[in-house]
């Protein structure tokens, strides 16, 4: 009896020792979570649904049609859009015949003020030489005065339709390249791709998710997402650990994750890396310490674990289940993570 009351305490100590060495160099946490890439699909434009191309986690490849809206409105803008550059067109070309109307009209008037100009030199001849009285020799300085009043109103209107034109000249390129025209086009042109977003394409291969937040017959708003995609197969577990477990802990050391729903298939994993920041830094609203009374508040770091080989769990990993993660802060070297 005295050998066993010394043995068993012995046993105990030994036992507790043994324990405590084989976990000094592993950590672990019961906060995490297995994450996979998600992308929100949202329409560039606003409509009426009158189509929806996939179904609650079908298969999907990049380029498959997800949503289709009712073209029919875009398709009379374009056609408004359409006509408004055919318009253009016509009053940049008549903006063109106007100008070329205007110079003629100055170069008519140019001549006018040279004839003036010499019937004047010409009475004032017959003047000196008393072969045409004062009054006629009046009317020509009248009619001098006159001719060039009028040139420098038709070169007026002429300037005024140049710069109507933008001086571009009298070319077919250069109406295309007029302002008017210009503005007309963009406009045709965002039309055009305002009909084309009536179909909603799968931007990346995955799985569709939420499917049924899109109806037929339902009016939905740029920029609001509908459905959403989960991005093809990759994942990873997402571990939330004390800042007090981080001391030994790197990139690329093993860790054993054990998911709730297949308690009895454990996986090997990998730390891909550590978040740059605590997870309260990337909450909504950063919890503030400023305050009167203080008290310390163990924080959470993100941690990063790629799964390189589900093996049996292949297809079974489902994003948001919970699992525990032990990390083994024993391994030798970090081992590159592949991204």
């Amino acid at each position: 009896t005295p050998l066993l009351m010394v043995a068993l305490p012995l046993l105990l100590i030994a036992g507790g020792v043994a324990l405590w060495l084989l976990g000094a160099n592993e950590v672990s946490t019961d906060n995490a979570y297995v994450r996979q890439d998600k992308v929100s699909v949202s329409a560039d434009i606003g409509g009426r649904v009158i189509a929806v191309g996939v179904t609650e986690s079908q298969s999907i490849k990049a380029g498959d049609v997800l949503i289709r809206i009712d073209p029919e409105p875009f398709r009379i803008t374009l056609a408004q859009a359409e006509a408004a550059l055919a318009s253009a067109r016509l009053q940049v070309r008549q903006l063109r015949d106007t100008s070329g109307g205007k110079g003629a009209d100055v170069r008519g008037k140019r001549e006018a003020v040279s004839f003036a100009e010499i019937d004047l030199q010409r009475q004032k001849g017959l003047l000196d030489t008393g072969f045409t009285t004062r009054a006629r020799y009046q009317q020509s300085e009248h009619e001098l005065a006159q001719a060039r009043s009028e040139l420098a109103s038709a070169e007026a209107e002429a300037a005024k339709a140049k710069s109507a034109l933008a001086a571009e000249g009298t070319s077919a390129a250069s109406i295309e390249s007029h302002p008017l025209v210009a503005a007309a086009r963009a406009t045709r042109d965002r039309a055009a791709l305002d009909l084309r977003r009536t179909t909603i394409y799968a931007p990346v291969s995955g799985r569709a998710s939420q499917t049924e937040k899109v109806q037929v017959g339902q009016m939905i708003f740029a920029g609001v997402p509908t459905m959403s995609l989960m991005v093809g197969d990759h994942m990873w577990v997402e571990a939330n650990f004390k800042e007090t477990q981080l001391q030994h802990m790197q990139p690329g050391q093993r860790v054993e994750v054990i998911l709730d729903a297949y308690p009895d298939q454990p996986v090997e994993g990998i730390i891909d890396s550590l978040a740059p920041a605590t997870g309260a830094k990337f909450a909504l609203l950063p919890p503030e310490n400023a305050t009167g009374n203080f008290t310390t508040i163990v924080q959470r770091v993100p941690v990063k674990i790629r799964i390189p080989e589900p093996g049996a769990l292949a297809g079974k990993l489902l994003p948001g289940l919970s699992s525990e993660v032990i990390v083994d802060t024993r391994t030798p070297e970090p081992v590159v993570a592949a991204h």
